[in-house]
């Protein structure tokens, strides 16, 4: 069953411009460095209701299975990539689940796990 691995990003106050859009672009290239990323998707915040606790950054990498994002984890590029963003960073928030679709109930896909 694919899994999703969502990140969602807080930067802090001074990172400069530059520097957002370099660490985007870094992050984007992941999944052209690391053959266990099916698909990445990001974007930033332009949610009207205010709830975003200062998170502007979401980046939605999709992965064949758990084995995959295990081999995503530690890879070389990835850490290097975390090492990049650390020193901008002010908050991280990482989700991972299993991708169901609506109609799904949740024994079903928990039956699938």
């Amino acid at each position: 069953m694919p899994l999703r691995h969502l990140v969602l990003l807080k930067f802090k106050a001074d990172t400069a411009p530059a520097q957002l859009q370099a660490l985007e672009a870094a992050f984007a290239a992941l999944a052209s460095k690391i053959s266990a990323v099916q698909s990445l998707e990001w974007g930033t915040n332009n949610s009207p209701e205010g709830l975003a606790k200062g998170f502007t950054h979401c980046f939605n990498l999709t992965f064949a299975d758990e084995v995959a994002l295990a081999t995503y984890l530690p890879h070389p590029d990835h850490l290097a990539f975390v090492e990049q963003l650390k020193p901008a960073l002010e908050d991280v928030l990482v989700l991972d689940y299993p991708v169901s679709s609506a109609s799904e109930s949740e024994s079903e896909r928990e039956a699938s796990v």
